[in-house]
């Protein structure tokens, strides 16, 4: 019984990482600047021959495949003066299945948030008195959100190469994403170090909502049990 009790407060704790992990994914997957420092920082106007302006269309399309109803992505650019279809099919079919990921971070983000506010509402109601164990379960979330980025981190520079194959190996059913640098854009377009750099993003934006999020459930919990 005593077990049962817990189980929602785990849940809680647990859900907290999941929170700040797939808010920061949205906010990454959906930012103009993360492409825009992508492309100019791995210099993608020359090896793709695509003129910058002409990149930066291309990603403002992508965001808005990644959060329409649209199955199947559709790209022209201009390429030596000429219209230019960006993405063959091999590569438009992994992009399906990129935004079949994007969209089930989205419904975690909904169902994490939902619980998160739920499970406080609910005992709020039950237990007023009790509000401040809130903050506690809020700390500890903050602080396994923390440790879990430490430790991937670690495996992450020991061999980022080796992790995000495992990525790869466990995110997709198929070959797809196996492509050919030397003529697919869109591996041209986000090298691997394009992705490095946004895993690092992501781990920088998941910190900071855990350090203010723990911080401040930590300070209030304090100053109310001290005054």
């Amino acid at each position: 019984m005593k077990l049962i009790s817990l189980l929602p407060k785990f849940l809680l704790v647990a859900c907290l990482p999941v929170l700040f992990l797939t808010a920061s994914i949205t906010i990454a997957f959906n930012s103009q600047w993360v492409y825009q420092r992508g492309f100019e920082k791995y210099d993608i106007e020359t090896v793709t021959g695509i003129e910058i302006s002409e990149l930066k269309k291309a990603s403002q399309e992508l965001i808005g495949y990644f959060n329409s109803s649209e199955e199947l992505i559709d790209i022209k650019v201009i390429r030596n003066g000429k219209p230019f279809e960006l993405f063959n099919e091999r590569e438009a079919l992994h992009l399906k299945d990129v935004k079949g990921l994007v969209e089930l971070n989205n419904a975690v983000l909904v169902f994490s948030s939902i619980y998160i506010l739920g499970f406080c509402a609910v005992y709020l109601a039950l237990k007023p008195a009790e509000w401040r164990k809130i903050l506690k379960y809020l700390t500890f979330g903050s602080l396994f959100t923390l440790a879990a980025i430490v430790m991937i981190g670690i495996i992450a520079l020991m061999d980022f190469n080796w992790l995000f194959l495992q990525f790869h190996l466990i995110s997709f059913s198929n070959d797809l994403w196996l492509l050919d640098p030397a003529k697919d854009y869109l591996i041209m377009m986000f090298p691997q170090g394009f992705w490095a750099d946004a895993a690092l993003l992501v781990a920088a934006l998941t910190a900071g909502g855990a350090i203010v999020t723990g911080s401040a459930s930590g300070i209030l919990a304090y100053r109310c049990k001290t005054g």
